[in-house]
């Protein structure tokens, strides 16, 4: 699935210590979708730049995965490039 600016990253908290915006981004895409240059077409206009942290959920995996990334790169012209990212597992031993 190609990312859509109907569904774009919410900002979840602006200006954190002056240093970064925490971002959440939800989706059926895979990680290794979201992180490749220019997925996020509209991320610049809506805020986003280089240093600001994003959790991208992908809602397709079983068990639902999740990755923290940060933004490598973000401008009007070629989109946000997001890092390779961190994976938060999921554990539920019930």
């Amino acid at each position: 699935m190609a990312y859509s600016t109907e569904t774009p990253p919410m900002l979840i908290s602006s200006g954190l210590g002056g240093v970064f915006n925490l971002w959440a981004y939800k989706s059926t895409d895979a990680a290794t979708d979201v992180r490749v240059d220019g997925y996020i077409t509209n991320g610049y206009d809506l805020g986003m730049r280089a240093g600001d942290i994003v959790l991208v959920i992908d809602t397709d995996a079983a068990p639902i995965a999740a990755q923290i990334m940060i933004v490598s790169s973000a401008t009007s012209a070629a989109g946000v490039d997001l890092s390779d990212g961190t994976a938060v597992t999921e554990t539920d031993t019930d």
